[in-house]
């Protein structure tokens, strides 16, 4: 490797890296911006939300390899040019194409490396992350008991503490209802002082109450439902008793990992293929079995029919004489062909919503197959619009680029939008609606590479300057501003 393609790469190879991290730190507040309400309130510990911003950062980051690559090939052409070395090293022979090379080149394997992480590794991440957002959402809120206030987040309890000290563990004027028999409070205890501690695993929660008492008055139905046996109310006493309280639904779970593998987005190259082979098949089979069913209705009118009221000699032609037959006969007949059409509407209707149903599941798959292209092929496009917009521009610094990277990724990211739509919604192809974005990009790619290696004006900012000053200086303008001048 010659001097200048080692000097070019490791000039892009910080900003690259730079701007890796802070896309995908971006992209990371944008999902806990989605998810705070779910996080929020939870006591979920250190270690939980570190795996989870782990597993969301890697599946983020097939997002943050094209936008890093677009601003740091901007940044390094922008800081080149602003230092003058494109101009020295154009007068020393190097084209700028010459310059563009051993970018692209890395450009292309960053594209390679976004590919094998979208196929290998973020599948892997996406079950990861599904299975311990479910674990979340279904994980109550923390235990929060406050004074003075009735605790119902603990399944069949509601727990009053009159006072708490200091300490968090001691705790006084308890009181403590059992609707674990859904009779409503008919079990109630009461206690004037005690403690309060969770198990070091924090699956129970340990009340140890003291001088306390125990009101109960159960009923129990027999025979029929509206029979009940009523108990006398039981009251006992105690000078010491402990309560214990399941909190397992405080902690997160463990789901099985199988309910969340057949997701689009945790399905390899090869996977998705293997899924969308299959829902063609059996697309084509619930089709051929529609028709089927519906050929099949017409079994009834081949049933032969003869004037003792049974189904089986009586000619098709026959049936248009209903006046030949009696009203029993006519009846039988009216009642199955009835039945018939509304059971054969029923089976092309089940038909086809499972049909849509499975072509719909379909195009997740096919979308995911496209994504996992597009978005390598977009850490390409991007560098052919980020090199020669900054050997154009000549800007360094992290301003000018940041704000062109924002408004080329935002018409990327819209147009990838809009076909990922057309691709669920309209009769166009899935890989037409995937492939939009690129197909637009592409033109863009062109026509800046073009105008920055052939040195055409039509981009420079000096062009557009001195057309702006020769406006100025039409006669038109002359005129006006002398006469203004003669006024005056």
């Amino acid at each position: 490797m010659k001097i200048i393609d080692r000097y070019l790469c490791k000039n892009f190879l910080g900003p690259f890296v730079l701007t890796f991290f802070v896309a995908l730190f971006v992209l990371l507040m944008q999902f806990l911006w989605k998810w705070v309400d779910e996080l929020v309130g939870k006591g979920l510990e250190v270690g939980v939300l570190l795996k989870l911003l782990f597993y969301a950062s890697i599946t983020l980051s097939s997002m943050a390899f094209p936008l890093a690559v677009l601003l740091a090939s901007l940044m390094t052409f922008g800081n080149m040019g602003e230092r003058s070395e494109i101009v020295a090293l154009k007068s020393a022979g190097i084209s700028t194409r010459r310059m563009m090379m051993p970018l692209a080149i890395m450009a292309t394997l960053i594209g390679g490396l976004a590919f094998e992480v979208s196929n290998d590794i973020i599948p892997r991440a996406s079950v990861k992350l599904r299975m311990l957002l479910f674990d979340i959402q279904e994980q109550k809120p923390a235990l929060n008991i406050t004074e003075g206030v009735f605790y119902t987040d603990i399944d069949n309890y509601a727990i009053r503490v009159g006072k708490k000290m200091p300490d968090g563990v001691t705790i006084k004027d308890i009181l403590i209802y059992d609707h674990s028999k859904r009779q409503g409070n008919i079990s109630v205890t009461s206690a004037e002082e005690g403690t309060m501690v969770v198990t070091p695993d924090k699956h129970y929660l340990l009340f140890t109450l003291y001088n306390g008492s125990t009101w109960d008055e159960s009923s129990i139905t027999r025979g029929s439902y509206d029979t009940k046996v009523h108990y006398p109310l039981m009251r006992t006493t105690f000078s010491k008793q402990y309560k214990r309280f399941d909190m397992s639904d405080f902690s997160a779970q463990n789901v099985d990992a199988s309910f969340y593998e057949n997701h689009s987005t945790a399905l390899s190259i090869s996977q998705l293929n293997d899924k969308i082979d299959t829902a063609k098949h059996y697309i084509q089979t619930q089709n051929m079995n529609a028709a089927e069913v519906f050929f099949g209705c017409l079994y009834f009118f081949n049933q032969k029919v003869k004037d003792n009221n049974s189904l089986d000699t009586a000619s098709l032609e026959h049936l248009r004489k209903p006046a030949d037959y009696g009203e029993e006969l006519q009846a039988r007949v009216l009642q199955l062909a009835e039945n018939g059409a509304r059971n054969t509407s029923y089976a092309i209707n089940y038909n086809f919503q499972d049909v849509n149903f499975r072509t719909h599941q379909m195009w997740n798959y096919q979308i995911e197959f496209y994504r996992k292209f597009t978005l390598a092929v977009a850490c390409l496009l991007f560098f052919f619009i980020g090199a020669p917009l900054g050997s154009i521009i000549r800007k360094g610094g992290i301003g000018i680029p940041l704000v062109i990277t924002v408004v080329f990724f935002t018409f990327y990211f819209a147009i990838s939008i809009i076909g990922e739509k057309l691709s669920k919604s309209s009769p166009l192809p899935v890989w037409f609606g995937m492939w939009l974005s690129s197909m637009v990009l592409l033109p863009i790619c062109v026509f800046l590479t073009y105008h920055a290696t052939t040195d055409s004006s039509v981009l420079s900012p000096d062009t557009y300057a001195k057309f702006i000053e020769n406006f100025k200086n039409l006669k038109i303008f002359k005129k006006r501003n002398e006469n203004t001048a003669t006024v005056s």
